[in-house]
């Protein structure tokens, strides 16, 4: 299968951020970009087109326009440019289905609100086991929250829970560090069962030991990884407190911060799940969800 980045376009300042991040990132693997317009990706477009030839002259102009400037700022880099039809989570996510990863734009509401992820945003995560990647917008330009040479700077966050299998996020992760050549950092937030409230009376070590067996099993779980990408610099974090507040401790200045949602085939549809979407919205660096078993 041939490398390949692709990122959704509706004519906001967030996709254009989500663009140039698309192709910074395609830059690293040395993959192609493909921007993809949905057509009905906004209920109300940042424009009035009225029309199915004015929305097509629209929609193409947002594509070329991008394309055009992407070109510029990168000329070795294969770009394509496409329209798709349909409901927009579905078209995006076939859009995407040998595709690396997608990315989309994710709007900002500030540092107290966090951020919005959109229906359309959330629904494609769900529709799709391609890693997806939620990019902020700095400003009204549209450039990325993190800049390049942030990226080069900044490391990249992995949120895992040791108890279940996570082979396909620690994948995900290595390999975007070692892409940027910056440490991974790797975080297992944990939270004493409330009987254990009362057991350091009795003995001051039962946490400690607690703590100390979530270590090693941290250790054991990232040293085949370790041996895999010799050149990536580890930091396991195993800490206590509610998961999701430990990752966007660790994101803060990350470059790439990365959550996982487990793959549920239900009755009752996707569940992202709460620790995946909280990072989600309110992680101020890109956030990748990654679906695994």
């Amino acid at each position: 299968m041939t490398s390949q980045v692709t990122v959704g376009l509706d004519g906001s300042t967030e996709s254009t951020a989500a663009a140039r991040w698309a192709a910074y990132e395609a830059e690293l693997r040395s993959a192609s970009l493909d921007l993809v317009h949905a057509e009905e990706w906004l209920e109300n477009p940042p424009l009035a087109v009225s029309t199915t030839e004015e929305r097509r002259h629209w929609a193409e102009g947002i594509l070329r326009d991008t394309a055009d400037e992407l070109r510029r700022e990168h000329p070795s880099l294969e770009i394509s440019t496409r329209r798709v039809g349909g409901l927009p989570a579905l078209a995006l996510a076939s859009a995407a289905e040998d595709s690396d990863m997608l990315v989309l734009g994710s709007r900002g509401f500030g540092s107290i609100a966090g951020f919005l992820v959109g229906s359309t945003g959330a629904a494609t995560i769900a529709e799709t086991e391609r890693p997806v990647v939620l990019v902020r917008s700095a400003d009204e330009t549209g450039t990325p929250a993190a800049r390049d040479r942030d990226r080069d700077r900044g490391p990249v966050v992995v949120g895992i829970d040791i108890h279940h299998p996570c082979d396909r996020l620690l994948a995900f992760a290595f390999e975007e560090a070692a892409h940027r050549v910056c440490p991974l950092i790797v975080v297992h937030g944990w939270s004493p069962p409330p009987i254990l409230s009362y057991a350091p009376l009795l003995d001051p070590g039962v946490q400690s030991e607690m703590a100390h067996g979530f270590s090693t099993a941290m250790d054991e779980i990232l040293s085949p990884w370790q041996d895999k990408f010799p050149s990536v610099a580890v930091e396991p974090r195993v800490t206590t407190g509610q998961a999701a507040i430990q990752i966007l401790d660790a994101a803060t200045g990350a470059a790439l911060v990365i959550v996982g949602r487990r793959i549920r085939h239900s009755a009752y549809g996707t569940h992202i799940g709460p620790i995946a979407h909280a990072v989600m919205h309110h992680a101020a660096a890109p956030v990748a969800v990654v679906a695994h078993e």
